[in-house]
């Protein structure tokens, strides 16, 4: 065999056993720094506690980790949280995505808002077809809760009447009285419903205007405080 050939040989050989060393080198560190002694601290009755082992009765327990050999904190371990603790995380978490995901709602309807209407008079006037609409509403209703009071005070004024002349109250009479008490109260609720609507029509095209003008805003710009005067649409009938 030729010298050089040799001596290549050779040369390769001192190279694959100096990276044999060094890989068995790395696996030693990597197996002494795996079962590297730990000392672990907790409290217990309130009271610190450290030891090289940890209790089965302290494994839920909140404790620092520290290397034995450099006397250096290598990890810090939580308690373990109850079941309503669990709980409550959970829902908090839920909570928290709901809210999220209302707020992109928001976003999302305030940009088709912004491109539904090209100017804040096109904004009040579609709030105002939506006041026209729900004041018409609030007249019929507030007029049919008038006509059934005014028709329950006859049919009682009725049976009242034959009371007091000696007849009996027939059982028709007292059925159709009761039926037009109980439609009464419907109408009723529903009527305070639709005032409570009308009324927060009003804070709809206030916060309405706040988000169109600061979408509308040019960059830096800063948004109107809050709408002027005639923000709101017209008092509600009734």
């Amino acid at each position: 065999m030729p010298h050089s050939n040799r001596i290549l040989i050779a040369a390769v050989a001192v190279a694959f056993g100096v990276a044999a060393l060094a890989g068995s080198g790395g696996l030693r560190a990597q197996a002494k720094a795996g079962t590297e002694k730990k000392i672990y601290c907790w409290n217990e009755g309130g009271r610190k506690v450290c030891g090289d082992a940890l209790p089965a009765e302290a494994a839920n327990s909140a404790r620092t980790e520290i290397s034995a050999r450099s006397g250096l904190r290598t990890g810090q371990v939580s308690r373990a949280l109850s079941d309503d603790e669990r709980s409550a995380a959970a829902l908090a978490q839920e909570q928290a995505r709901l809210q999220a995901e209302a707020e992109a709602m928001q976003k999302r309807r305030d940009l088709a808002m912004v491109e539904s209407y090209a100017t804040e008079a096109d904004l009040r006037r579609a709030y105002g077809e939506r006041t026209e609409l729900l004041d018409e509403t609030l007249k019929a209703s507030t007029l049919g809760v008038t006509n059934l009071r005014l028709s329950l005070l006859n049919l009682l004024r009725q049976a009242s009447d034959r009371e007091l002349s000696g007849d009996i109250v027939s059982k028709s009479l007292t059925t159709t009285i009761r039926d037009q008490h109980v439609e009464l109260l419907r109408q009723q609720q529903i009527l305070a419903s639709q005032r409570l609507d009308r009324a927060a029509l009003d804070d709809d095209l206030k916060d309405a205007l706040l988000r169109y003008r600061a979408l509308k805003a040019p960059p830096g710009a800063a948004a109107t405080a809050k709408p002027d005067a005639q923000a709101g649409p017209a008092p509600a009938a009734g």
